[in-house]
């Protein structure tokens, strides 16, 4: 019986050993898919994260190359600003006789659409039109330096004001002054 009872044990045993080993193998099985597992979602997440990254790389990229250019416009469009000013100080402060020849330019031009234009002027200009012909009256009033001219009856009146006569100029140069000026 012992012998009996001695096998039945190991038998048993060996049912144990082998019911262990496979059950370590299960476990080891299990283990394997399970880091596989782990591993095939960090290398998922890892990409996401990457290119999470990089989108945000390139959004920061792209938001700092729309600031650089903004800068860049602001600073073009107050140089443009500057130039402007600088031209219309130029022209309302050019010297008399200066003055007087392009105020004659000025009149004798316009005279193709008023012909005895009434002549409106900033005060103290009127002795610079003193020799103009063509011109029936001449009005010394408080504006800009230039001219205005209006016919006799009112209905026409061309605007040759320094700062209006330039503001047109430049809208329609803008390109070629900004080309000169930033190339």
């Amino acid at each position: 019986m012992d012998n009996v009872v001695g096998q039945i044990l190991a038998s048993a045993q060996q049912e144990a050993d082998k019911l262990v080993k496979e059950a370590e193998s299960e476990r080891a099985s299990i283990l394997r898919q399970a880091d596989e597992g782990i591993a095939a979602k960090k290398k998922v997440s890892d990409k996401e994260l990457e290119q999470a990254v990089f989108r945000l790389r390139q959004q920061e990229l792209s938001s700092a190359e729309l600031e650089a250019k903004r800068v860049v416009l602001n600073q073009k469009k107050e140089v443009l600003d500057d130039t402007f000013q600088q031209t219309l100080r130029e022209l309302n402060n050019l010297p008399p006789e200066e003055r007087a020849r392009l105020y004659n330019k000025i009149v004798s031009r316009a005279q193709a659409a008023i012909a005895h234009p009434k002549v409106y002027c900033p005060k103290g200009d009127g002795r610079l039109l003193a020799g103009v012909i063509g011109v029936r009256t001449i009005q010394e009033t408080d504006m800009e330096p230039g001219l205005v001219l209006e016919s006799e009856d009112g209905t026409i009146s061309l605007d040759y004001r320094f700062k209006t006569v330039l503001a047109g100029v430049w809208e329609k140069e803008l390109k070629n002054v900004s080309h000169t000026l930033f190339g």
